[in-house]
This record gives C-alpha cells, sequence and structure tokens, in this order.
C-alpha cells in the first residue's frame, strides 16, 4: 500500500500509543460547563484548552486543520458549515460514511505546503499561513522539538490554538463518544454557531440511542476493529484496536471487542497466534487512505477460516464513522445492523 509509511509514522507520533492515561475526562467541558451550553452570546469568547486560556474576538476566517492521523477536526467544521473558513487542511481518510464527505474534503485548500516527515506542517510554514486559528489532534502538533510552530508562536501572530479532546495528554485510549460531542461544541461556540453544534449533537443522540434500545438485552458478539493494511509495530497485527471511542461505538451497537483485555493503550499489538486463537464473531475494518478496505477484509477472513466472522461472511468496511467526528452514529447504526440484523 502506497501511503503504509506514511499511515503509521502519523498515527504512532500523534497518538503516542503507549502513554499514560488522559487526564481530562472525556465528559469535562472546555470552560467548566460554559462549552456545554450553545453558544451565541457573542464575543470575546474564552476556551480553556489543555491549561491554556484561548480568547477570541471574533469568529476565526483563517483556520488550518493539522494532520495527526485525524480526521475528525475537518469533518467538524464541515459539519457545521465552516468549510469556508478553512485556508489550509491536511486531513483526509479517502472515504466516509456521510454522502459528499470524502469529496468535500478533497476539494479544500491545502496551502501548497511542502510537508515535513511526519507528513504535517512545519513550524515556518505554518506562520506563513497567517492562521487565526490552528487546530491538532493532540500536543504533538505545537511541540518545536517535532519541527511545529508552537501555541506560543502562534499567538505572537495572533492566532489561536485548540488541541482536540483526549488530545492533551496525546492520549486517545479513554475517548468516549462524548468527545465527538465536546469537539463540535467546542468550535460551536468558536465559531458563534452553537446552535448547529447542539442540533447535530442532539439528533446524533437520538439515533445512537433509538440503535441501542433495539439491541438491548442481546448477547454481545466479539468484535475485531482493526486499520486495513497498516503496521504501527513489530507483530504480524499491530493496528489492531484494543481502547479508545471505538469501543464505545461497539457497546452502543450491542457488540464488544475481542481485543479489550489485550493493551490498555488505543491499539494491541499482536501476533498472528494471538489473532488466530481467538474467536472473533465479526470485523470492522477501517479505511485510512486504503484503495481498497472490503479486499483487506475478505482476505483476512479466508486467512482465518477459523473465525465465526469467516464462516458467517460477517464484516463491515468503515471510515471517519468510527473515529472521534461528527458521525459516529453512523458507525453505531451500520456495525448494530451487521451484529443484530434480526432487531432491524
Amino acid at each position: 500500500m502506497p501511503k503504509k509509511r506514511s499511515i503509521a509514522v502519523v498515527l504512532a507520533t500523534a497518538l503516542c500509543l503507549v502513554t499514560a492515561g488522559c487526564a481530562e475526562s472525556s465528559t469535562r467541558t472546555a470552560s467548566g460547563g460554559a462549552s456545554a451550553r450553545a453558544a451565541g452570546s457573542g464575543y470575546p469568547v474564552t476556551i480553556e484548552n489543555c491549561g491554556r486560556t484561548e480568547t477570541f474576538t471574533k469568529a476565526p476566517s483563517r483556520v488550518v486543520v493539522m494532520n495527526g492521523g485525524s480526521v475528525g477536526e475537518v469533518s467538524t467544521l464541515l459539519a457545521l458549515g465552516l468549510g469556508d473558513r478553512i485556508v489550509s487542511n491536511q486531513q483526509s481518510y479517502g472515504m466516509s460514511e456521510v454522502a459528499g464527505r470524502a469529496e468535500a474534503i478533497k476539494a479544500l485548500p491545502t496551502g501548497d505546503i511542502e510537508l515535513n516527515d511526519a507528513y504535517d506542517i512545519p513550524g515556518e510554514a505554518m506562520l506563513g499561513l497567517r492562521p487565526d486559528l490552528v487546530l491538532s489532534v493532540t500536543t504533538y502538533g505545537f511541540d518545536a522539538k517535532n519541527g511545529f510552530a508552537t501555541r506560543d508562536q502562534l499567538r505572537t501572530v495572533g492566532a489561536n490554538s485548540y488541541v482536540s479532546p483526549q488530545g492533551c495528554d496525546d492520549d486517545p485510549s479513554k475517548m468516549t463518544v462524548a468527545d465527538s460531542y465536546k469537539l463540535l461544541r467546542d468550535l460551536g461556540k468558536v465559531f458563534d454557531v452553537g446552535d448547529r453544534a447542539e442540533k447535530l449533537i442532539a439528533d446524533s443522540e437520538e439515533r445512537v440511542a433509538a440503535v441501542a434500545a433495539k439491541v438491548r438485552g442481546k448477547k454481545k458478539p466479539k468484535v475485531m476493529v482493526l486499520f486495513a493494511n497498516m503496521s504501527m509495530g513489530g507483530n504480524d497485527f499491530s493496528s489492531v484496536v484494543a481502547q479508545g471511542i471505538f469501543n464505545d461505538i461497539l457497546a452502543e451497537a450491542g457488540g464488544a471487542n475481542a481485543f479489550a483485555s489485550a493493551a490498555t493503550t488505543t491499539f494491541a499489538d499482536l501476533s498472528k497466534e494471538k489473532v488466530a486463537a481467538t474467536d472473533v464473531d465479526a470485523l470492522v475494518v477501517i479505511s485510512y487512505n486504503d484503495p481498497d478496505p472490503t479486499g483487506y477484509a475478505r482476505k483476512l477472513l479466508k486467512e482465518f477460516p477459523q473465525w465465526p466472522a469467516a464462516k458467517t461472511h460477517t464484516y463491515t468496511v468503515l471510515s471517519d464513522s468510527m473515529y472521534l467526528g461528527p458521525s459516529n452514529d453512523l458507525a453505531v447504526g451500520r456495525i448494530a445492523r451487521m451484529l443484530h440484523p434480526d432487531a432491524f
């Protein structure tokens, strides 16, 4: 896969998979509760983010979205109708469960930046973009040791900065769907479109609750979740999900992670023998710019014919709805229908 190395570098560095647990609760709001209410009271607006106070005197108009192996930030901006504020976007999964989303992301400006070895925007190039808001998945994107512009440097040129939920300690293993809602609320407040954010959240919560009600009390099949054709460790299966928002989505869909006990970090680095010895009732393959994720899923099922999933050919391919972002309800619905078709 042409982008296999770049994806591994981005995720392995930006997500810091072996770090300790994140100190910020997924249910905690960005400013002690204020961001959990609909924005719209005017400026100035203040956000508490990773121990910093960011004050906005007006809605940002030159937004830069860093890569970080995510698509949640750019998707949230688009869901809020703010695509025209983006002057440089480096995020893409190449596909999306939201109709037209992948095409909309592809059409966004990149700023014609020559990216660094971490496949992101170098500090000097960042300042040259003249941003008034820079979004990063984790604090990694503002670390001078990595060649990036720091948050203090950005402030000196009039730019605010924002680290997404659970990114303060560079550890997404504690991430839940509530963090996707927090991201929506925070950006809704920053851009004075809190009413849009609250509508998106309410609609998502309603859809998730409806699906969860249909599968409540049913046996929870064991699901393997992994990124397609990605290598981030020393074993054959180093992109198998163990913790994070993925498990929250599985729980709402009436399933359970078959490898939740394999690691306390987001990903487990597993041998082929470990994978073969585990009962897998269903398979969820996440595509990150993979040209043929369905082919990868079918190859796995053929490789492990002893799995119940292989015998029933039970799998689905997803992308951005499985990660931080505004469309987790789509993943919940798709997985629930795969696991419990009789409930629908």
